[in-house]
């Protein structure tokens, strides 16, 4: 195995920025060394690898809880649902889902085939009108794509938002009127068209009578989730209302691929055995030879040039390529598909991707759901979906707002 790692590479390994590793090596908590060959500022793996088992120890004795239980009924509307990931995350935390939106019919087909209760509105959003929940539904939740915006004026609004699915979301939480609503999104909407998308998201929601509360990144993997998955998150209170929202507070506890896959804290038994894909020959005789928690560079020099082709030659880390997951570490994040070369994600000790059921563990959802469609359209179901355990977390702190903002109104009525 290697015995060096790049910066991007110690990275990747143990969730934490390159600013961080470089402030590490100021303080002299991980320190870089020369690379006898390159002369390149590199980490020795065994110290990388020990600060790691560090930082994921089991030991840690966790007295963090965001659990609230609900003071009355509250009620969700769900858009761009997907497998239902968020929604039986809010499930758990106490809130009922009134309805769900949702375009792709494989995706709306798990919702029905799990929740025969729920009502599943199948379809474009553009075409639904949603004025019928005005004033009735405490939440909208919604994990909007990521769209740039055309700017007709100086200072963004709703109408120059047209054609984009972040426009619908603020017209149905417009129509809707909730106390709260919460959007979410992938990290790189920080940076989206240089800040200008995020920028303009909150414009609008300010147009339309939300406070946004400052925008967080929330890591899945300090919420009890076994990945290292990263989603922003996008909170508007309605400007009437007094009462924060505060985000969850993250857990100290991290959990590994083996607390997804094995019997222990997270679930009752050994992951059930599904269908998954398959390796062709030529990768798997290449992934054979990589250890866990090991990548490309791990490779005897030879097929490294040969399974890397051009790219060998090129910067960065590419820390995705030829990755297999180690036991005693979180899972990077899964991708809509298992075998990509860029990201791949191989089983710690099988030379395979991971099945359906190890997706969906890795994802927290419960064994008991199902999901419909091809192979491939389960995979998409799984990738795209917001952890179950993080969608809970993020659940508990709605009904902590909501529990505030009701009693907040009733002391108001009795004044």
């Amino acid at each position: 195995m290697n015995k060096y790692l790049t910066l991007s590479e110690a990275s990747e390994l143990i969730g934490k920025s390159k600013e961080t590793l470089r402030r590490w090596d100021r303080e002299g908590k991980l320190t870089a060394v020369r690379e006898p060959m390159s002369n390149y500022r590199v980490y020795h793996r065994e110290a990388v690898e020990t600060l790691f088992a560090d930082f994921f120890s089991e030991d840690i004795r966790d007295t963090t809880t965001n659990y609230e239980k609900p003071n009355q009924p509250y009620s969700i509307l769900e858009l761009f649902a997907g497998a239902g990931g968020l929604a039986i995350g809010m499930e758990n935390a106490g809130l009922k889902c009134v309805a769900l939106n949702e375009i792709d019919k494989w995706a709306c087909q798990t919702l029905r085939h799990n929740r025969p209760n729920w009502k599943v509105l199948e379809g474009d959003i553009k075409s639904f009108d949603f004025s019928a929940y005005y004033n009735k539904v405490d939440v909208v939740t919604g994990g909007f794509p990521c769209q740039a915006f055309s700017y007709a004026g100086k200072k963004l609004g709703l109408k120059d938002a047209r054609g984009t699915l972040f426009y619908e979301f603020a017209r149905v939480v417009q129509e809707v009127n909730p106390p709260i609503c919460i959007g979410e999104n992938v990290r790189g909407l920080l940076s989206h068209d240089n800040g200008k998308t995020l920028r303009g998201m909150i414009s609008i929601l300010d147009e339309i009578g939300y406070n946004v509360v400052p925008v967080q990144i929330l890591k899945a993997v300090t919420f009890k989730v076994p990945q290292k998955r990263e989603r922003l998150i996008l909170v508007g209170v309605r400007k009437d209302i007094k009462s924060k929202y505060e985000y969850p507070k993250p857990y100290k506890k991290i959990y590994t691929l083996a607390d997804a896959l094995k019997r222990g804290e997270l679930f009752e038994s050994n992951v059930p055995k599904s269908k998954g894909a398959l390796y062709p020959k030529s990768k798997k005789d290449v992934l054979d030879l990589v250890p866990p928690k090991g990548y490309w560079r791990d490779l005897p020099l030879p097929i490294q040039k040969k399974f890397m082709g051009g790219s060998f030659y090129l910067g960065g880390g590419k820390t995705g390529i030829a990755r297999r997951i180690g036991w005693d570490e979180p899972c990077l994040t899964l991708t809509c598909s298992p075998a990509q070369k860029q990201t791949e994600r191989c089983h710690p000790s099988e030379t395979r991707p991971f099945t359906v059921r190890e997706y969906a563990r890795i994802q927290t959802f419960p064994d008991s759901w199902e999901f419909v469609g091809s192979l491939a359209q389960q995979y998409k179901q799984i990738g795209n979906a917001v952890p179950v355990n993080l969608g809970k977390e993020i659940g508990y702190s709605i009904v902590k707002f909501l529990n505030s903002y009701y009693k907040e109104l009733k002391m108001k009525k009795r004044r």
